[in-house]
């Protein structure tokens, strides 16, 4: 168990790190720093962060908080994830209502998203890379990819197309590693 202030200020250096999303850093600061966690046990927490109802990395900071420090732990969690965060969102809008229209602003803000674009892929590959190396996991993260992003349908519409032949390949999959000499 650790300590409850050691989990908030982990969780706190995650959450103002981690400004437009928290998930690249979260996984940074416990798998890589801290090695609380391996990259397959982060890449399960959040899988099952995406079950509960919520956003997935929250969810995954109750978790991670519980199974570090039990239920303080989850408070400690949550709240350095969310009051650190808050207290800069606020300076910078007040920041923000009085130099918004300066040239100088207005151009750092649109070098950010340049910023942002590489961090999510820079995770993406990271996460990636704790998982097994098949083909259908690829074939429908193209074919949602491409229903979603090129085709703009409705992604409720592409996952219930989608969800069954997924389901099907896993269990079939499944299936074929539990038979010996398959």
């Amino acid at each position: 168990m650790l300590a409850p202030l050691e989990i908030f200020l982990t969780f706190a250096r995650v959450g103002i790190s981690g400004f437009g999303g928290v998930n690249f850093w979260m996984r940074r600061v416990l798998v890589q720093e801290k090695r609380w966690l391996t990259d397959g046990e982060y890449v399960e927490g959040l899988a099952m962060g995406q079950l509960i109802p919520g956003p997935n990395v929250y969810n995954l900071t109750v978790m991670l908080g519980h199974r570090f420090g039990g239920a303080l732990g989850a408070w400690a969690a949550i709240a350095g994830l969310f009051l650190p965060p808050l207290a800069v969102v606020i300076a910078l809008g007040l920041l923000y209502r009085h130099f918004s229209a300066l040239p100088m602003v207005q151009a750092a803000l649109r070098g950010m998203t340049f910023i942002v674009a590489g961090l999510l892929l820079a995770n993406a590959v990271a996460l990636a890379r704790p998982l097994p190396r098949r083909l259908a996991p690829w074939l429908f993260l193209a074919l949602t990819f491409a229903g979603v992003g090129l085709l703009h349908w409705p992604l409720i519409l592409v996952m219930g197309a989608l969800a069954p032949f997924a389901v099907a390949a896993a269990w079939r999959e499944a299936g074929s590693q539990r038979r010996p000499g398959a």
